[in-house]
């Protein structure tokens, strides 16, 4: 069963459209992610899931009822920050107990719930410390096991791990999707992290400008984009105009797409008998971690060649090379 329906959601506040005919099925036990740019609205659906917002038209389910009229404290949705909000002065174990001890749980299944979830996520051995006790990314942890010991119907997570250095981050979108698939629970993570959304997700839905401007499994959404701004924000692509793509390869293009993307990491050396070429003078060389990034000029079109670290030649800077891409790997963006 669908466990949360969104249909022809639309959010105005006073003259400005914040969210614009919304269409979202997420079924039960899928980690689904909304990424965008800032002010595109993602945070905005959450909000109307937990009902702190009433959208402004549309329908709203959760676990097949209607949220019309439900309560936020009924709907039984979780919610997780990217601030912690942990209670100071208790400890790891009462602040992870709180939301049990509120819905007037029995004390031993408090007791045996929470030790649970602790030993989860990895902080069984922590629950007497207090939150200025412990590192950034174990605060996170606690707020992530006090949002899940309730057992939430959905857990929403907005921003959890974008205060967090890169490293505990990495660490912890591992730890979040292993609990996510453990718990086969249904969670929806609010990001603008393109690397995160595609670490994490079996579906993303990207929003640009309160809508809906792709959805698709992370392969899809990586190798197929549909439209210039999903190319410029999902992986670095080159996209080219119709006529630079023309004359920098010198085939004709006739599809009635207007801009085509090409990824950095399909361009390279070797000329197939499909190849198209492009004859292009080198600019600098950058390394971004295992990956070689070369900055090419054609004419007055620059775009970017990727290979990996070991595998990557030298290219002198203002020489000229010729490189090639595959037909397939040149994609027709609408």
């Amino acid at each position: 069963m669908s466990n949360v329906i969104l249909k022809d959601v639309h959010k105005q506040y006073e003259k400005t459209n914040v969210l614009s005919g919304i269409n979202m099925t997420i079924e039960d036990g899928e980690f689904i992610t909304l990424l965008g740019p800032s002010g595109c609205g993602k945070s905005t659906i959450l909000r109307i899931l937990t009902g702190l917002t009433d959208a402004t038209s549309g329908k709203v389910m959760i676990d097949g009822k209607d949220m019309k009229d439900v309560a936020p404290k009924n709907r039984q949705v979780g919610m997780v920050f990217q601030s912690y909000a942990l209670f100071p002065n208790m400890s790891v174990y009462e602040n992870v107990a709180f939301g049990l001890k509120m819905n007037k749980i029995k004390p031993n299944e408090v007791a045996k719930r929470v030790e649970e979830m602790l030993h989860l996520v990895g902080l069984a051995e922590k629950k007497e410390a207090y939150p200025h006790e412990l590192s950034g990314g174990q605060q996170q942890r606690v707020a992530l096991a006090r949002s899940l010991v309730v057992r939430p119907k959905v857990l929403l997570l907005d921003e959890p791990l974008s205060a967090l250095d890169a490293q505990i981050r990495k660490h912890l979108q591992v730890e979040l999707r292993t609990i996510q698939r453990e718990l086969q629970m249904t969670m929806i993570l609010v990001t603008h992290d393109q690397e995160e959304a595609m670490s994490v997700s079996d579906r993303i839905f990207v929003m640009n400008k309160g809508k809906i401007a792709q959805e698709g499994t992370p392969s899809d959404i990586y190798t197929k984009p549909r439209t210039e701004f999903i190319a410029n924000f999902i992986g670095h692509y080159n996209v080219f105009s119709k006529e630079q793509l023309g004359k920098l390869t010198g085939k004709k293009f006739v599809n009635a797409s207007e801009k085509y993307a090409i990824r950095p990491e399909s361009i390279h050396l070797q000329a197939k008998a499909s190849s198209y070429p492009l004859r292009a003078i080198a600019g600098h060389s950058v390394m971004n971690g295992n990956v070689i990034r070369t900055t090419f000029r054609a004419d007055d079109k620059q775009f970017m060649m990727e290979q990996l670290h070991h595998k990557a030649p030298t290219f002198e800077h203002g020489m000229e090379y010729q490189l090639f891409v595959e037909p397939e790997d040149v994609i027709a963006l609408s």
